[in-house]
């Protein structure tokens, strides 16, 4: 706290804990901000359309570069866009186009209602 005292007091120095649903950032840049803060830092993952949360880590999670698994409720699934050469087959990590099911997930976009939980059949 003595180092990085500044810092911490720059968020009024109370800060317990901090959240990230951005785009992926880079394991270093979290560690150090978990050191310069002193604080954990949970990463997630959402979109609009899952309103916000689709998966988040444990508070107690000390392992950066992930996101955690699914909210308790969605589901997810991993389907393959042959037109990008994305293969859920593909070895030594499956690649493809996330798809979300679940509570929060919106049912379609205004004047473009989509039925998409047909592509998610399981």
């Amino acid at each position: 706290m003595l180092l990085f005292g500044k810092a911490s007091q720059m968020l009024g120095g109370r800060v317990r804990q901090m959240v990230t649903g951005s785009a992926p950032i880079d394991k270093q840049v979290v560690d150090f901000l978990k050191i310069v803060f002193s604080c954990p830092i949970q990463e997630g993952y959402g979109l609009t359309e899952s309103s916000a949360s689709g998966s988040i880590m444990s508070a107690d999670d000390m392992v950066t570069g992930h996101v955690g698994g699914p909210v308790e409720v969605c589901k997810f699934k991993l389907m393959s866009l042959p037109a990008m050469e994305y293969e859920v087959t593909d070895k030594p990590y499956p690649r493809g186009e996330l798809l979300m099911k679940g509570l929060p997930i919106f049912g379609g976009y205004y004047k473009n209602p989509e039925k998409t939980a047909e592509a998610f059949d399981d």
